[in-house]
């Protein structure tokens, strides 16, 4: 009796010891944010499927002064997808093999992780494929990258209970940031960095702000908008400089969603008049009928020295981790 007892013990501890190991046999990914690893032997590399892949996963940065690329990409011949290499976030396997292959799969060697393969006979057939799914891999990329930015960012929090209580949202605001100004519907929040500083905006105004005449764009009314908060609250050192909307650029502007809500996305670059700095800006109008009203949560840097598609990263990470609270 008691050693049959003990071998279902046995059975049980076995199966448990297996199951704990394979649910912590992943390692957490490392590498740099919105970095790619493409395992792809040179010889294809250096033809038409490696300027197909810098074309899409390399392209311009939209929104930003300069031309930064949207990922960053690193290429390694296919007999290194072993060891450290499999530990990164992204990465995309491409070979020409006798089967036609395109496969999602995550977590495949580490978590969180996007592993693409990609296989064809022929290397048309392997560009028919990326230009095919190209949109989808960089959204879910992107998708996994904000995701780990608000990791980081939740290691370390700025506590955000004025914005609770002016706007009945959360946002998760990572170690650095300071309150610069708070006035009645407005917050700004800025961080100093080396040689430059990033900054949040949070303010509301009414509803039909944006669509308010029908013979005027969105576009026109975002920019305006934009334009009257910087000439109230956002001033250089110069006499009568304040913050407007680069008129020798135009905006950028999609439609998207930000917590359920239906949200315009504005990308564009800033500039203080009667001066000369400036940078980009990333501007979402979240609407929220609930409390008839236009949500406005901006980022905006300026870093005249620094690369800035990772800083305006963080900025879109700390603006779509936003959360509308129920305040009783």
């Amino acid at each position: 009796m008691n050693k049959a007892l003990f071998l279902w013990l046995s059975i049980i501890f076995f199966f448990l010891s297996c199951t704990e190991k394979k649910d912590n046999s992943l390692a957490h990914t490392s590498g740099k944010i919105n970095t790619i690893s493409v395992i792809i032997d040179d010889q294809l590399w250096d033809g038409e499927i490696g300027d197909s892949i810098r074309n899409k996963f390399a392209s311009p940065v939209i929104g930003l002064p300069q031309e930064e690329p949207l990922f960053t990409i690193n290429q390694y011949p296919v007999k290194l997808l072993e060891g450290y290499m499999t530990n990164t976030r992204n990465i995309i396997v491409i070979k020409k093999e006798g089967i036609s292959r395109f496969e999602i799969i995550k977590n495949e060697f580490a978590t969180p992780q996007n592993v693409i393969h990609i296989s064809g006979k022929t290397v048309m057939e392997i560009l028919e494929t990326l230009e095919k799914h190209s949109p989808e891999i960089i959204r879910i990329m992107r998708q996994t990258e904000i995701a780990e930015n608000q990791r980081l960012i939740d290691t370390f929090l700025v506590k955000n209970q004025r914005i609770i209580n002016q706007f009945r949202v959360s946002l998760a605001i990572p170690k650095g940031y300071k309150y610069v100004m708070e006035k009645s519907k407005f917050i700004w929040l800025k961080k100093e960095i080396t040689s430059g500083n990033t900054s949040i905006l949070v303010y509301q105004v009414p509803i039909n702000s944006i669509e308010m005449h029908p013979n005027s764009s969105v576009i026109n009314n975002i920019i305006k908008m934009r334009d009257s908060i910087g000439n109230l609250y956002i001033h250089g050192t110069v006499p009568n400089s304040t913050m407007i909307t680069e008129a020798a650029y135009a905006p950028y502007l999609f439609n998207t969603k930000i917590a359920g809500k239906t949200t315009y996305e504005t990308k564009g670059t800033w500039e203080l008049k009667n001066d000369f700095m400036s940078g980009p800006f990333l501007n979402y109008c979240i609407t929220d009928k609930p409390n008839n009203r236009i949500l406005v949560l901006e980022g905006f840097c300026y870093a005249p020295s620094k690369e800035k598609r990772d800083l305006m990263f963080e900025l879109e990470a700390i603006i779509k981790s936003v959360q509308f609270l129920k305040i009783k």
